[in-house]
Formats: structure tokens, sequence, C-alpha cells
């Protein structure tokens, strides 16, 4: 599902009464929680929290006029999924997040490769995820993602 808006705040205030403050609040505690050199920005039509051109100037090799993605949240259809590359490319770190999860919701863990969905707008895990976008620096990011386009 494609967000509505051009812009950060288009997105953040254009979505349903019943979404806009599980939606923002995730928001607010990934931009509180995002390290030095990510920046949240529209990132192929959705939220998207980036590393800019400024930082890394080659952008994203499939299509190098966007910046660099690294995670994301778009409300969807019956949920609010929240994408972090990291999980994706990091088993270690998918380890440790599968493994906290069930301490931080009720729910039961529902993702696939880089997606989580929360269904439950009143289970989202706040903390756990603030906790997860401190896991990788930019500077990291960076030499996952280009030791993988390399293979």
């Amino acid at each position: 599902m494609k967000a509505i808006g051009k812009t950060v705040q288009d997105i953040l205030t254009s979505l349903s009464e019943e979404r806009i403050e599980p939606f923002n609040n995730l928001h607010d505690v990934i931009m509180q929680n995002l390290p030095k050199d990510f920046e949240a920005a529209i990132s192929y039509g959705g939220l998207g929290y980036v590393i800019p051109h400024s930082v890394y100037p080659a952008g994203y090799h499939c299509k190098p006029i966007e910046p660099l993605p690294f995670a994301g949240i778009a409300s969807q259809k019956n949920s609010i999924n929240f994408y972090h590359m990291g999980i994706y490319s990091d088993p270690k770190l998918l380890e440790w997040f599968v493994s906290e999860y069930p301490k931080h919701s009720k729910q039961k863990l529902d993702m696939g490769k880089s997606c989580i969905r929360f269904k439950k707008l009143d289970q989202i895990p706040y903390k756990l995820i603030g906790q997860l976008m401190k896991k990788i620096s930019a500077k990291k990011w960076i030499s996952v993602y280009e030791m993988n386009i390399k293979k």
C-alpha cells in the first residue's frame, strides 16, 4: 500500500483515526533512537529511514536516485508494518529480536524476512523497536550493504 503524501509530515497526518496515534508513536520512537547519519525520508513512496546521499552518495544500487534504505513503516490494510533490513541481513540480530519480542508483547510475532506486522495496535513493542534501531550504525549498515551487493 503506497503512503498518501509527498512528505514525511503528509504521511504522518494522513492516516485513519485509529492508526494515527500508534503510527506516529512508532515513528517518534524510531526517530528518538535513530543513529547518526540516518534520517526520515520518503523512500519508495513510503516512510523510510535512510542514509541520505550526503552521507552515501552512491545511493541504492537498484535505483541510485534513491537514498540507501534501512528501515520503514507502513500502514497496510490489516496492520502497521515495520521493516528493518538489519534483521534481514544479520542472523544474530534476528535471533536477538525474536528472543526479546515475547518480553515486550503478548501478541505472537508475525514477521517475514524484514517485515514485522502489528495487527493489534495496542501491542506494538515501542521500547523493543527503539532498542533495535540503536543496534546498527550508519557506517556498519553501509559496510553490510556493500559486502552483500558485491557478492
